[in-house]
């Protein structure tokens, strides 16, 4: 890990669980090594945040590439913020968002790092869990790696969509067991994506305690990586 990652996290850490108190629960299910993605319902802006600090390993997500940018003390707090928390920078504003988001994730898990991972896409508005996309099987059956499912409890209460400043609230973090992809190996292709993905939506679900949306979550024009449940 790097210094700045260290020193951020030793900073932010007791902070967040201070404000916060999180309750963490599953954190035996992350293996302590080797490539693995964590698949995560989605419920606020803080949740990119909420997943490292629960987790007992470094996870990097993907970040807008103007987050890397600006002029300034406020551009280089911010910058600094980000490249501190491993983010990976994606140009939303490219016509391979969506290729690019998958080639970087591979470069993650190919390394034996952590990479985390929205399959609903987007942000819930609602509060319900919508059908997971499949880029995260995808990602699974290329990189041959573990998923372990995430379901985030609260982080909703903490920074509301719309909300630019985080409020007081109780959050859990809770780490399911892995799925492994090998069993959907040998399958076609599409179905194998497909079925590994909503085997993993399912264990999110029984670990956020969402209502279910058969649908698939609408999303922002400008979602980098969104097609693919990045």
């Amino acid at each position: 890990m790097s210094i700045t990652y260290r020193v951020g996290r030793a900073a932010v850490v007791p902070l967040a669980k201070s404000f916060w108190r999180p309750t963490i629960v599953g954190r035996q299910n992350v293996p302590r090594s080797g490539g693995v993605i964590l698949a995560s319902n989605h419920l606020s802006f803080i949740d990119s945040f909420a997943i490292p600090i629960a987790s007992p390993r470094k996870v990097s997500f993907l970040a807008k590439s103007d987050y890397f940018s600006g002029e300034g003390v406020g551009g280089a707090i911010r910058r600094g913020f980000f490249e501190g928390a491993d983010a990976i920078p994606v140009d939303r504003h490219s016509s391979r968002a969506a290729q690019e988001s998958l080639e970087a994730a591979l470069e993650v898990l190919a390394q034996g790092r952590a990479f985390g991972i929205y399959p609903e896409g987007t942000r819930s508005r609602d509060g319900r869990l919508y059908r997971g996309r499949t880029g995260v099987a995808w990602l699974a059956l290329t990189a041959h790696v573990p998923i372990v499912p995430v379901g985030l409890i609260g982080t909703d209460e903490v920074q509301p969509i719309g909300s630019h400043f985080p409020r007081l609230a109780a959050v859990t973090v809770a780490f399911g067991r892995p799925i492994s992809p090998e069993p959907y190996a040998a399958m076609p292709a599409g179905q194998a994506r497909r079925q590994l993905t909503d085997e993993v939506m399912t264990a999110i679900a029984a670990l956020s305690g969402q209502e279910r949306a058969d649908a698939f979550n609408e999303l922002p024009p400008d979602s980098a990586g969104a097609a693919v449940g990045i």
